[in-house]
């Protein structure tokens, strides 16, 4: 028996009594209880007993302790309390109730045993119908719940429905309650909807129809179109159910339904209303069916209604989404004919075009045309123009828009301040970002999770961590942040500080205990895991936010579009910016530009130009980051030429390129051996009023090395200190190199010296390229001593030091060789595809052709991938069998270390599966798309020795 409250305001009837016992007793005594604690502010001394029905559950000691605490706080804090309890006991599918494992909410459903999965609520759906069923309770309403639970009444359904209060509690009720497709619960349900228009709540029946469309599926749309019309006669008008139906069809996206309606419409002499044909262009748009759209628009015209501002609107936006810029610029321009006169909105939707497009001069016409015809621009306006010019790095101008925004009366808000504050920040003037912040401070704009991310952004990148900490010490003052923002920011600092998981876990909490947070949260999860390249933990963060009714932001699809790049997963890239095309989210250049690039980085050069092509197509106009990141592609691909005709095609557009997109050209000129016209490139930076960075200077220097022009590299390098740069670990890599390319060994030691004088130590690149270069001109001794000072001063071994060194081995097998490869061996060397070929090209050249291609047979059984020069070895072997090529043989000995060496290398990669690996690790690049140590070089030295001489 139940432990009923002896307060006058929370005595319950003897009916609900009986319908509570007839309940799984814990769970709607919870619901009863908490929902008095919310309406009653605190509780009186009878309350704070647990109902023994209910002890199992909770434990009587820790729910006395909760229910003592909660008569000294607030009702917000009674909120979170209830809160606290519910996500503990039924936010999840396997709630232990009674020991089952049935959900509790089951018992107010009519289809308490139906298979039908329960997961179409998320968490804060769940809240919010467990809060209203227990309000239901403490206001006496039990019976009906009780009555409805027995049999499924329309009826009874749009009372409870009633009940909540609230659009968003009765639409979640109806999902809850929706487990039976058959004819009966779909007619009756189609009643329930009458019933709803019938008293005023048309936009909840409509709710009500797109959930059960999409349920029953595309086959069984008509059916319920008839079963709506047919019943309709006594509830609400012809006008009030076709409106209804087409609204519902076009919320699911069934376009050619919600056409049919509509022809049902003009049929019996009904006008439809704007607003439902404003979102039906929208979703003819969306899909494409622009033969739909125009008939569309002239049966309006000829047969109306007329089209309003809000329906050009709608049409503008959708055929600037498609890139038809001029399609709604003829739009506008067709307004006034039409006797519609464009406002703010849609000089918006041009404007933000022309700024998508990269056209921010056309952009800022706009605005001055806008103003000319007498139309006063919003901060809406400006934002979008501020935004565009910041991120084309023209922060001047950026500067003047805000300030003759001010002069204009229109005052900027958070979203303008972030704008430029972004833009500070890529121009690398982080203090004026900052004073910004104060700026906004003294104005009385909130700051928000946005501008707490670019700030730290800036201050990670420009080693001013320091300032971290007082900016958090300054947002977490009273006033400064929004109550959802300082959740926001609670999340982010975690994944600035490299804590994703606890950045997770704390989301979830909060979460749990319905603290309001907005999906820049999430985005920043997102983002934390896609920057560590944790692909399924950025998704899972992804699905999580879905789930929990947020509705995903381009910026999560890209940061996912990047992860998924830079895992080399470009299919999927490329089907997740699709669905980004299909769900409206602007696939801007940011989105392109990764998915470019990661095409380039996986040597798909067809690909990346494939998509670049494509993204110009849909008039996506690329910026200067992309126009460089698809610069440097190809400069790395080698055509250097197509990179040049780009750069004069962004120079043309009037996109100033950066440092790196010079740098990516003029490396480019230096690897194809084209050294002047990447000094001519260097002397237009300098007329541009670009200054030559470190990077530049060392590609140079590296084109100078390459062509052997020692002393014009020397001569860069004494110059390098005058013009204000410091030589680094690779300038010196690049010279001792190039010393060493031209056996100069004398200038690299005083080079080596010169580092060390510098203050630099030798890395592992320095140590191959001595070793590399010893070992070309067979002094092993010296090799050997330059390898076992690497190994004392406490730096691994890569790839090229071994294969460099197992290539020296197998030109010189001797003692010295013998116990070399020991070492080696107990170092636990680790072969690939460069080994292999190495061994292969050996074997062959000691006039073992069979051996090669028996190893080579065994390498292949074994899934090993072969590169082109492994094919080369394998066939000229196949050419001495063949013509009986006679080869100098070696003796017994170098043979058979070399089968050993080969059968070591076969044996690894059998019981590993390491399958074509190659170490790019060592072969090292730095950001502004030149080489950051001469690894590759020595990488080139090492695939050539394979090359068998014709």
């Amino acid at each position: 028996m139940i432990v009923m409250m002896k307060h006058s305001r929370v005595r319950v009837r003897w009916f609900d009594q009986c319908y509570i016992q007839n309940f799984n007793f814990p769970f709607v005594q919870l619901l009863y209880h908490f929902a008095t604690l919310q309406q009653s502010h605190t509780l009186s001394p009878v309350t704070t007993h647990l109902p023994p029905a209910t002890e199992h559950l909770t434990g009587n000691t820790t729910f006395r302790r909760m229910s003592a605490a909660v008569s000294h706080r607030s009702r917000t804090t009674l909120i979170k309390v209830y809160n606290s309890l519910i996500s503990t006991i039924s936010f999840t599918q396997h709630a232990h109730f009674l020991n089952t494992k049935c959900d509790p909410l089951d018992d107010f459903s009519p289809f308490k045993y139906s298979k039908t999965e329960h997961d179409v609520l998320n968490p804060n759906e769940r809240r919010i119908l467990v809060l209203g069923l227990g309000k239901m309770i403490k206001n006496q309403q039990g019976f009906i719940l009780k009555n409805f639970s027995r049999d499924f009444c329309p009826v009874l359904l749009v009372k409870i429905m009633k009940l909540f209060g609230n659009r968003h509690g009765a639409f979640v009720f109806f999902k809850f309650v929706f487990r039976d497709e058959s004819d009966r619960i779909v007619r009756d349900c189609c009643v329930a909807c009458h019933v709803l228009a019938m008293q005023g709540f048309r936009i909840i029946a409509q709710d009500v129809l797109s959930w059960m469309i999409w349920r029953i599926g595309l086959c069984r749309g008509k059916e319920v179109m008839e079963f709506m019309w047919s019943e309709h006669f006594g509830y609400e008008s012809d006008f009030s159910v076709l409106d209804s139906l087409m609204r519902a069809f076009v919320k699911v996206e069934m376009s050619s339904q919600a056409l049919e309606v509509l022809e049902r419409m003009r049929r019996i002499g009904l006008q439809p209303s704007l607003s439902a044909l404003s979102v039906l262009f929208r979703l003819l748009l969306r899909v494409g069916d622009y033969g739909s759209v125009w008939k569309l628009f002239r049966d309006m015209v000829k047969k109306g209604p007329c089209p309003s501002n809000i329906t050009f609107n709608v049409l503008i936006h959708g055929f600037c989404n498609k890139g038809q810029v001029q399609t709604a610029e003829s739009l506008l321009h067709l307004m006034r004919k039409l006797l519609c006169e464009p406002d703010v909105y849609t000089y918006n939707i041009l404007i933000n075009a022309y700024c998508i497009q990269g056209q921010t001069l056309d952009a800022l016409s706009w605005v001055q045309l806008m103003v000319e015809n007498g139309c006063t621009p919003s901060t809406a306006t400006f934002s979008t123009v501020i935004n565009a010019i910041s991120k084309e790095g023209n922060i001047v101008e950026a500067r003047s828009v805000f300030y003759r925004m001010q002069d204009m009366g229109v005052s900027p808000n958070t979203t303008v301040y972030n704008a430029l504050m972004d833009g500070f920040v890529k121009a690398r003037e982080i203090d004026e970002a900052t004073l910004l912040v104060e700026e906004m401070r003294k104005n009385n704009i909130k700051a928000d999770g946005v501008t707490f991310n670019i700030l730290v952004a800036g201050y990670l990148k420009y080693g001013r961590d320091e300032k971290i900490d007082y900016l958090l010490r300054d947002l977490s003052m009273p006033g400064l942040l929004p109550d959802y923002s300082f959740h926001d920011v609670s999340v982010a600092r975690l994944c600035w500080e490299g804590r994703p998981d606890e950045a997770t876990e704390l989301l979830k909490n909060m979460l749990k205990k319905g603290l309001p947070l907005t999906v820049i949260a999430f985005n920043s999860i997102i983002s934390a895991y896609s920057k560590k390249g944790s692909e399924k933990k950025a998704f899972d963060t992804y699905h999580m936010m879905v789930k929990f009714g947020e509705t995903p932001s381009f910026s999560a699809c890209n940061s996912l579009l990047m992860c998924l790049s830079r895992n080399g997963k470009l299919q999927e890239a490329e089907e997740l910016m699709w669905y980004m095309r299909e769900r409206e989210f602007t696939v801007n250049r940011v989105a392109y530009t990764v998915l470019i690039d990661g095409y380039f980085k996986i040597g798909d050069v067809m690909g990346a130009q494939r998509l670049w092509l494509f993204m110009k197509g849909t008039n996506t106009a690329p910026d200067a980051v992309a126009f460089s990141a698809y610069i440097d592609g190809l400069s790395k691909a080698g055509l250097v030429e197509e990179a040049y005709d780009v750069f004069l095609e962004m120079k043309n557009k009037g996109i100033v390129p950066n440092n790196f997109t010079y740098n990516s050209l003029i490396a480019g000129f230096c690897n194809g051996g084209k050294l002047n016209e990447a000094l001519k490139l260097e002397k237009e930076m300098r007329q541009r009023g670009l200054l030559p960075d470190l990077f530049t200077n060392n590609i140079i220097i590296n084109g100078y090395c390459k062509q052997g022009r020692m002393e014009s590299a020397i001569i860069t390098y004494m110059d390098m200190p005058n013009i204000g740069l410091v030589p680094d670990i690779v300038t010196y890599n690049t010279l001792i190199s190039g010393c060493c390319k031209i056996r100069d060994m004398v200038n690299a030691d005083v080079l080596v010296h010169k580092m060390y004088n510098s203050g630099w130590d030798p890395d592992i690149t320095t140590y191959n390229i001595c070793i590399h270069a010893f070992c070309g001109s067979r002094r092993m001794n010296r090799a050997i001593l330059v390898f076992n000072k690497l190994l004392s001063s406490g730096i691994i071994p890569n790839m090229i030091t071994y294969n460099t060194l197992l290539n020296a081995i197998c030109n010189d097998i001797l003692d010295r060789a013998m116990i070399l490869t020991a070492k080696l061996l107990k170092m636990a060397f680790v072969p690939n595809i460069v080994t292999t070929n190495l061994l292969l090209s050996h074997l062959r050249k000691q006039g073992l052709p069979e051996r090669t291609l028996m190893w080579g047979q065994h390498l292949k059984q074994i899934c090993v991938e072969f590169d082109e020069i492994t094919y080369k070895i394998l066939e000229r072997a196949d050419h001495d069998i063949r013509e009986d090529v006679v080869h100098l043989r070696g003796t017994s000995g170098n043979s058979l270390f070399l089968d050993f060496l080969m059968y070591l290398t076969y044996d690894y990669l059998y019981r590993n599966k390491v399958y074509g690996e190659t170490d790019n690790s060592a072969i090292r690049m730095i950001d502004s798309g030149s080489d950051r140590s001469l690894e590759p070089s020595a990488f080139v030295h090492q695939q050539s020795v394979l090359e068998v001489s014709k």
